[in-house]
């Protein structure tokens, strides 16, 4: 009876460690909104790479019978409070979405979307923005502390990155999705002609990437991601290894570098798909191809997202994390239905 007492109901910790992750939270969500949101979200990725390495490093120890090494780098910092993208990029997130509304005054010249939208925009240390970003913080790791507990088949921290950003959308007082400006929701050919919204230089239709939108390039770019996140695990059985380059190479987009793609909902799935698939194909060249295909789907799901959730509204809200949440989802369920050997890696 007292273990169960001091636990926090839904969450499945104790209340000191509640208190401490709560005030680490709180930390992590200023300081995403401190560095700006894709740049946290770039951090992310280096910590993963620094966290997938060491525990690769630690299972072939621990095969040679040697001790433990380290702790857990990719949970604990990676997807924690530090720069977990539930908690660090979502305060980014969130800090952006609020100073779109309360500075507009510090747009920065050249930017043609909303302001709402400018995730790698670095708030350094104004009290009022950061104070958004660390409540968000606690938000993002709220929800996915629940969603964990209750056992959620979903990726809850890619559901709490989008349930997050959906929030701080109507929180600060924007449309949920925003009106099309050509023929629904799914048209980009408004931004294709430039067309500006009536009494303003802004975009009438915003895709997430000018140079990542059409749906041939984006199915192209799947397949390749799929097939490097499948070989990423067949050869080093890390889940997140393939995502963290992905998370990593965002560091080219954000400075500036043409052209860069966003990846990283395409290479997890990637190799997610290839973990299903290995037990019950057995060819690798076949896992590869099942692996692409994850990716595809993805990429896809992802664009669809975009066109729906982004594009014609004034704040961030993320099409990977969107992609990833459905396509986990859609695992979890068709694995609790035995329709799949496993679940990748949720924890079902």
């Amino acid at each position: 009876m007292q273990e169960i007492l001091l636990q926090v109901p839904l969450l499945g910790l104790e209340y000191e460690r509640f208190a401490a992750l709560l005030i680490a939270a709180f930390a992590g969500g200023a300081f995403g909104a401190a560095l700006g949101a894709l740049p946290s979200f770039i951090f992310t990725g280096f910590v993963v790479l620094l966290g997938e390495a060491v525990g690769t490093l630690q299972a072939e120890l621990a095969e040679a019978g040697a001790g433990p090494l380290a702790l857990d780098i990719t949970g604990t910092i990676g997807f924690g409070p530090v720069v977990g993208p539930h908690i660090a990029f979502a305060g980014g997130v969130a800090a952006t979405a609020y100073a779109g509304k309360r500075y507009p005054e510090m747009e920065p010249a050249g930017w043609d979307y909303h302001f709402g939208k400018d995730i790698p925009y670095a708030f350094g240390t104004k009290p009022d923005i950061l104070l958004v970003g660390a409540l968000f913080g606690i938000l993002g790791m709220l929800l996915n502390q629940i969603g964990a507990g209750i056992g959620l088949p979903v990726d809850t921290i890619a559901l709490s990155v989008f349930l997050t950003a959906v929030i701080a959308r109507v929180a600060f007082g924007y449309p949920l999705l925003g009106s099309p400006a050509g023929d629904g929701y799914l048209d980009m050919s408004p931004f294709e002609r430039g067309e500006t919204r009536a009494g303003s230089d802004r975009l009438a239709v915003e895709p997430w990437l000018p140079h990542q939108y059409k749906w041939s390039g984006v199915a192209t770019i799947g397949l390749v991601g799929g097939i490097l996140g499948g070989w990423t695990w067949l050869l080093t059985g890390s889940m997140f290894m393939a995502y963290g380059i992905s998370a990593a190479s965002l560091l080219f987009l954000n400075l500036g570098v043409e052209k860069i793609p966003v990846t990283h909902h395409m290479t997890l799935l990637g190799s997610a798909g290839a973990m299903i698939a290995l037990p019950v194909v057995g060819s690798e060249p076949v896992v590869l191809v099942v692996a692409g295909l994850f990716g595809v789907v993805t990429a896809l799901v992802g664009e669809f997202t975009q066109r729906v959730f982004y594009a014609h509204s004034g704040t961030h809200v993320d099409p990977p994390a969107m992609a990833i949440t459905v396509m986990m989802l859609l695992v979890g369920v068709l694995y609790l239905l035995g329709l799949l050997p496993n679940a990748a890696y949720l924890g079902l």
